[in-house]
């Protein structure tokens, strides 16, 4: 079985342009490999096989590569999409859109640079494993929704809404690879727990291709209720 390819971010030119010419999305959904302008990326993993391979090779940045060993204490989850979300250490305090495929398998980014999207095929925050959450990197105009998402650290917090319930979440670590050798299942593989990924674009600008080289992912899992 062919290993599912992941999201790609690149730059958008355009609000109307075609998923595969968006920025950040695109690794939201495979993360192993994508295209893309913006948030577009390939084919994620089926949602009813939520465990995919690993894909090797992968280049780790930051004080921590992965998420922590555990989930905070089990507590009953809430229903429904996610609604909102709010990262207090980088200012992000934005709607929740839901995401979909296109037709070719693609992750359909957010249309709007100042939204994030979650990934409507695999786990909802609050629900064990994990959930994904991807916005755009940039745009012409400027700084997009996780602009700043590789400043966040350990011990910094996420903040999900969900059936009218805060969930809150704790950052334990982040890495940047590159989009042809992502570590599929360090970040779609199964947990123990509820817990977040976000995800966007990173590194060099490839002008040639029209996207960026990397993705940056952060790592969260479910805290304490405060």
């Amino acid at each position: 079985m062919t290993a599912p390819r992941g999201p790609a971010i690149r730059r958008h030119r355009d609000r109307r342009a075609p998923a595969a010419a968006l920025v950040a999305l695109g690794a939201a959904v495979g993360l192993a490999a994508g295209t893309g302008v913006g948030l577009a990326g390939t084919e994620p993993p089926p949602a009813a096989t939520w465990q995919p391979g690993c894909a090797d090779g992968c280049a780790s940045t930051g004080p921590t590569t992965g998420p922590s060993a555990g989930p905070a204490a089990a507590r009953p989850a809430p229903t429904g999409a996610p609604t909102r979300v709010r990262v207090p250490r980088i200012d992000v305090d934005s709607r929740l859109t839901v995401l979909g495929l296109d037709r070719a398998g693609a992750l359909v980014p957010p249309a709007d640079f100042d939204v994030a999207g979650w990934y409507g095929g695999g786990p909802a925050p609050g629900d064990t494993g994990p959930a994904v959450l991807a916005g755009h990197l940039d745009s012409r105009r400027g700084p997009a929704v996780f602009a700043r998402l590789g400043e966040l650290r350990p011990g910094d917090t996420v903040e999900v809404w969900r059936g009218g319930q805060r969930l809150t979440f704790r950052v334990t670590g982040s890495l940047r690879t590159r989009k042809d050798a992502f570590p599929t299942a360090a970040v779609y593989g199964p947990t123990p727990g509820p817990e977040l990924r976000l995800i966007t674009c990173g590194g060099d600008f490839d002008r040639r291709r029209g996207h960026y080289r990397d993705n940056v992912v952060v790592f969260a899992v479910s805290a304490p209720a405060g």
